[in-house]
């Protein structure tokens, strides 16, 4: 077994331009922990959630690719605002330690009605780290749509990394739908939120949905050393010898009629009537 260090920044951040400060604390980070393989970042941290930054995307990504080289570290850089096919979209990049860009992965459900006028993502991402194992990517709402998650491990996926930037009354929620995510899909889940604001409460749970690090609200360098081998055992022999949850997914191999006729075509999802796009004004 090779650990792979990864290191989530749980920092306080401005509705502004961040770059300066997350650099700084990536470099800081490689320096306490220079065992660090990858620095994970929360969503829309570089400029916070300003659809108007949505130009500065490719100067951004230069940037990361700059820091990834310096401090030789995978960057999974949370996410920024990216315009592309005249449509704005949540994206999340990665970048390997040779300031390589991986994949950017697009948010599949932007928060409606807040991040209204953002895109839907169309597909999953996964992507392989050499000789490690396999990463997925989540941002923030997405985690709330199991088949995400479910999909991403059915690609392969031995961890889900999950930036998030909630400080809203449903986050005591979100870290229950984190740890069942873990437990359901077999998987670390490590869920990264800005701090600040109200916000906080990072946590990263492993395959039996056991928790291994649960953050405060304040600022916190979240340094933990995953074992894709212990992820591989889990699935193959239970948590503790306990359920094989994947194996009994893929044997029944039933057909869902949701999956197979669409969610649009339940009578009970069509009386719900339209989405509603009130949104409270600015105190």
């Amino acid at each position: 077994m090779r650990p792979f260090a990864v290191a989530g920044l749980q920092i306080e951040l401005n509705r502004a331009d961040n770059t300066e400060t997350i650099c700084k604390e990536i470099l800081l980070t490689k320096r306490v922990f220079p065992f660090v393989d990858m620095v994970l970042l929360a969503e829309l941290c570089w400029f916070g959630p300003d659809v108007t930054a949505a130009p500065a995307f490719e100067r951004t990504e230069e940037v990361m690719r700059r820091v990834a080289r310096e401090a030789g570290v995978w960057i999974v850089g949370g996410s920024l605002y990216r315009s592309e096919g005249g449509k704005i979209f949540n994206t999340c990049p990665v970048v390997n330690p040779d300031g390589e860009v991986v994949t950017r992965y697009n948010k599949i459900y932007p928060f409606l009605p807040y991040e209204a006028g953002v895109a839907c993502g169309d597909c999953c991402q996964v992507f392989e780290v050499p000789g490690i194992g396999k990463i997925g990517l989540s941002i923030c709402y997405d985690m709330w749509f199991p088949e995400t998650i479910r999909q991403m491990t059915w690609m392969g996926a031995e961890v889900i990394l999950h930036p998030s930037m909630t400080y809203t009354i449903d986050r005591d929620a979100e870290t229950a739908i984190s740890r069942a995510n873990a437990a359901m899909h077999q998987c670390y889940f490590f869920d990264l939120n800005i701090s600040g604001m109200g916000g906080g409460l990072s946590g990263v749970y492993g395959p039996g949905g056991e928790i291994i690090h649960k953050a405060s609200t304040a600022r916190e360098i979240i340094v933990v050393e995953l074992d894709f081998d212990y992820v591989r055992h889990v699935r193959e022999k239970g948590w503790h010898g306990l359920g094989q949850v994947i194996k009994s997914y893929r044997d029944l191999d039933l057909r869902y009629p949701v999956y197979a006729e669409g969610a649009k075509a339940s009578p009970a999802f069509r009386d719900l009537g339209p989405m509603h796009f009130h949104v409270p004004r600015k105190p």
